[in-house]
């Protein structure tokens, strides 16, 4: 995201996200697992993407995730570069990773129903349809707990 609006969304995550659970910044996943040995060809195949232009994308509203708060995203573009990823790594991807995705950052997780209900009806009140800059594409290893960042590209064009 662009940083106007990733200090944004982290800070309603860092204020409503268990501390113990936020082990990597707000984010918009793409795909939850490739494997490592895939990184080189995942490297290229996203810094060629982010040679072209960043997708048109927007914050589209509040989702309610039961135990957890999202904020949807919809981005026709950012969905086409998915897709042209799932194409090329049809073969490795998990049961979920070849369901399309429902964009969005999580700012709330395992928290109790109903003070995630309530934090969906606040925040249905204050987050309002508009622009959402992308500014890149990443790739993070799990280790057990803390994440680490395998690489990112900034879109160019």
């Amino acid at each position: 995201m662009g940083p106007a609006d990733f200090a944004w969304v982290q800070a309603l995550r860092q204020a409503h996200y268990p501390p113990e659970q936020n082990r990597v910044p707000a984010h918009i996943t793409l795909f939850h697992h490739l494997p490592p040995s895939a990184l080189a060809e995942i490297r290229r195949r996203l810094q060629r993407i982010c040679a072209g232009r960043a997708p048109a994308a927007c914050w589209a509203g509040v989702l309610f995730l039961g135990k957890g708060v999202a904020l949807r995203i919809e981005s026709p573009g950012l969905m086409a570069m998915r897709e042209e990823l799932a194409e090329a790594f049809a073969g490795l991807l998990t049961p979920q990773d070849r369901a399309p995705p429902r964009l969005h950052v999580t700012i709330q997780n395992k928290a109790p129903p109903e003070e995630a209900r309530t934090l969906a009806r606040r925040l249905e009140g204050e987050v309002q349809r508009r622009p959402l800059v992308i500014a890149g594409l990443a790739a993070w290893h799990y280790r057990g707990g803390p994440w680490e960042l395998a690489m990112k590209a900034a879109f160019r064009g």
